[in-house]
């Protein structure tokens, strides 16, 4: 390897990536999502660390995320048992999420997981293992709502947008200006997405589906993998009564984008084509104009990132 090969690896590996994954991912047969996720983490010299505090069944999900990331080749697996938020402001504990090469965030409940976690040391671990050795952050289900600065907090809007029925709350901040929704088409949740674009038309929607990533690489650009697709939904262009319609009416939303990114998708920020980067040589693009304030926001490296 030349000197300028080794400073491109150098250079990969401080990025950091995120793994979003939409929920139900495939564990038992290829498990293309995992693999990648630990891949991105160092692959067999990788330690993973497995935060389980979304769930109400800790035992169980730490059991089944550690069989997995250990037969796909993971050195270490190790489980952040958080029951409370003094277990999150423990140092120690807080240290080896900071020292870990990847760490995942399980389904269950997205309030609670910020709830134990959101401004400790446990949360400040995660940041800084990103920001300052390239680690690669996964989560699923409501692991990956909590990756936004807002996040999708509760509520639900069944056929149509609906003015209140959904709310926000603050999230890990890893992407900004985005807000994720995860089980996307198999529930039917694009009336939620609008009426949170509607009503926060600065935000960015994104509806991932079950056994579907976004894959992130920080400051370079962004993949989809898996089974499904990504969708985008982008309101900033938006005429919009919903100011002054009553709470739970149906908001008139004129002129609202829809981008629709199926499994292979993967585009860079136009300043990076040709960038050395993981993201898959074969299928990267360079970033349609309406596309580009998506890449940009989802991979921003910002200060508190």
């Amino acid at each position: 390897m030349t000197d300028e090969d080794m400073n491109a690896a150098v250079d990969r590996s401080q990025h950091g990536h995120l793994v979003i994954v939409g929920g139900h991912e495939d564990r038992e047969n290829s498990k293309e999502i995992l693999s990648r996720f630990v891949e991105l983490s160092g692959g067999g010299k990788a330690t993973i660390a497995v935060i389980t505090a979304a769930s109400k069944v800790p035992d169980e999900m730490w059991k089944r995320y550690n069989a997995v990331f250990t037969e796909l080749g993971a050195r270490q697996v190790i489980r952040i048992d958080l029951p409370d938020r003094a277990a999150a402001n423990d140092p120690a504990l807080a240290g080896r999420v900071r020292n870990a090469d990847g760490i995942f965030m399980t389904g269950g409940d997205q309030k609670r997981l910020l709830a134990m976690i959101g401004g400790t040391l446990m949360d400040e671990a995660m940041h800084g293992a990103l920001k300052q050795r390239g680690a690669c952050i996964g989560g699923t289900s409501a692991g990956a709502s909590a990756m936004c600065g807002h996040m999708l907090a509760d509520g639900k809007a069944d056929l149509l947008p609906e003015k209140g029925s959904v709310s926000l709350g603050a999230g890990l901040g890893f992407v900004q200006r985005v807000v994720i929704d995860q089980h996307f088409s198999e529930r039917h949740r694009l009336a939620r997405l609008l009426t949170i674009v509607a009503q926060n038309p600065y935000l960015l929607g994104v509806g991932i589906d079950e056994d579907t990533a976004l894959v992130v690489e920080r400051g370079v650009g962004i993949e989809v993998i898996g089974a499904g697709s990504v969708t985008v939904v982008d309101g900033r262009a938006m005429i919009s009564n919903v100011a002054d319609i009553p709470s739970g009416g149906t908001p008139q939303l004129i002129d609202v984008r829809l981008h629709l990114l199926p499994a292979g998708s993967s585009f860079a920020l136009p300043e990076e084509v040709g960038h050395p980067n993981q993201l898959r040589p074969d299928t990267t693009r360079r970033t349609p104009d309406p596309l580009t304030d998506f890449v940009r926001n989802v991979t921003k490296r910002n200060p508190v990132s």
